[in-house]
């Protein structure tokens, strides 16, 4: 313990301080090595919860195989730790060339005059470290070799931005970088306009991008760099950092003095080795400070989305069948009122076929709900609809007994009253019908809203949507339906 008003004991020697600064290097890595489990860990149970909860009908699985397989894609690829790389560009920067010089290999496909790659294309590939020599961050020996499983790194190789059917195209590079956890855009010179657009459309994505300079070996060395450094401080200036964009020459040129048979010389252009490792670099310092962080939010923020596009379709055929069944349930209230000459039925029916439309409405959105609580509900939409709800109960009351009236004297009058009964029967059903409609869409929105009235209140949920009914509308198709079902019962 040091003496009151001693400052804390210092290393004595440069070796100490060295040993210091080390082993705080060490705990600030390893903690953010535990972050980046944690960060990657939490990324797979959201994503294997997800799909365990997706809750979709085999009418609402229909047509959605394909989001739902590539949420599968995506966790496969964090339970595999795949970071995918993709390459975009014109036809004609490289791209291809690029991905074979990473690989090693020429596993995809390249053209001389047009672009080659008509859709997306994959190859994995591990990275090998090796340590770097020098101080000013040289590679000695990076080595990418493509594996046949277990894979680290996907390369994907997507068609020019530019190619005809370009709409097509586009779409599928906008898929792809949306599941890109690292981008690769190739130029082989000063930007174009459509390459800048291309640029600032891929920036939106939010995903990590290397611009890389392509063909640099095109240029006398003086002219590349001018071009790059016109690209770095003028053209991206706003899009990308100096630390984002690479110089490299994927498959280049050089010019070789050969004799002819017949003695004389003349120059023939042999392909060189390719000049990639400040990109092999770039992507390694990458990987290893944010790999895992990489494909954890990427996997999040692309299976958000699709997520949404699934909840999105799945509450569209919910909303759907939900119509029908509100429908069905208005129609059956109404023809139900309409018919039954005893006022106490009519009350107790009218109820009960409420609560059975939302237990009815509950089942389809898979929350589960006791007669109690749908009661419970049916009471609270009720007060909320305050008018709607006092018609429906005066209309029951007073044209029961007027219909009840009606139907005794028709026997008398010989058929008399039954054109009149036939009025009173219709106007009856079809406020009843109405005040269901209401019921069932308030109740619709309810539980579409997760079984929430969310931060406005029954009262004012239900004001809101009963505002929003066409009553002449719904009351004209009522009326228009009953009046056929009572004829057909007559007839």
């Amino acid at each position: 313990m040091n003496p009151p008003g001693s400052h804390p004991a210092r290393p004595d020697t440069d070796g100490d301080r060295a040993d210091l600064d080390r082993q705080l290097d060490e705990a600030i890595f390893t903690f953010a090595d535990i972050q980046e489990d944690l960060n990657y860990k939490q990324a797979k149970d959201s994503l294997r919860h997800l799909l365990a909860t997706l809750d979709l009908t085999p009418e609402e699985r229909a047509g959605l195989e394909g989001e739902i397989e590539s949420l599968g894609t995506m966790l496969d690829k964090l339970e595999e730790s795949i970071v995918q790389i993709a390459a975009f560009g014109m036809v004609g920067r490289g791209k291809s060339s690029l991905l074979n010089a990473l690989l090693g290999q020429n596993l995809f496909e390249t053209g001389p005059l047009h672009g080659v790659t008509q859709s997306a294309q994959g190859a994995n590939w591990r990275i090998d470290r090796a340590p770097l020599a020098g101080g000013d961050g040289e590679i000695a020996q990076v080595t990418l070799t493509a594996t046949s499983g277990n894979a680290l790194v996907e390369l994907i190789d997507t068609p020019g931005i530019d190619e005809v059917d370009g709409d097509t195209r586009e779409a599928l590079a906008r898929e792809v970088a949306a599941s890109a956890d690292l981008i690769l855009f190739a130029i082989a010179g000063d930007l174009t306009k459509v390459e800048y657009d291309a640029l600032s459309q891929l920036r939106e994505a939010g995903k990590p991008i290397l611009l890389v300079f392509n063909k640099i070996d095109q240029y006398p060395e003086a002219d590349a760099l001018a071009i790059y450094e016109k690209i770095r401080d003028e053209r991206v200036k706003e899009l990308l950092s100096p630390e984002e964009i690479v110089m490299a020459a994927a498959a280049p040129l050089t010019a070789e003095a050969i004799r002819r048979p017949d003695g004389t010389r003349t120059v023939q252009m042999k392909r060189g080795a390719p000049q990639v490792d400040a990109l092999k670099l770039k992507i390694l310092e990458i990987l290893d400070r944010e790999g895992k962080s990489l494909v954890a939010l990427n996997t999040l923020l692309y299976a958000g989305t699709v997520n949404e596009q699934i909840v999105e379709r799945k509450m569209q055929i919910r909303d759907r069948s939900a119509n029908r069944i509100i429908w069905n349930a208005v129609m059956t209230k109404a023809l139900a009122i309409a018919l039954n000459p005893l006022t106490v039925v009519d009350v107790l029916s009218g109820a009960a076929i409420d609560v059975a439309t939302i237990l009815t409405l509950s089942r389809l959105y898979g929350i589960p709900m006791t007669q109690t609580g749908a009661v419970d509900l049916l009471q609270k939409i009720a007060i909320g609809m305050g008018g709607i709800g006092a018609s429906e109960l005066l209309a029951t009351l007073g044209l029961s007994s007027l219909k009840g009236l009606l139907g005794a004297a028709t026997v008398g009058t010989g058929g008399a009253a039954l054109v009149p009964y036939l009025s009173v029967a219709l106007t009856q059903g079809s406020v009843a019908g109405f005040s269901s409609y209401g019921i069932g869409q308030v109740t619709k929105a309810y539980l579409a809203n997760g079984a929430s009235w969310g931060n406005d209140g029954p009262k004012a949920v239900v004001s809101r949507i009963i505002a929003s009914l066409d009553e002449t509308s719904i009351m004209g198709r009522i009326k228009e339906e009953l009046r056929e079902k009572l004829s057909a019962r007559r007839g």
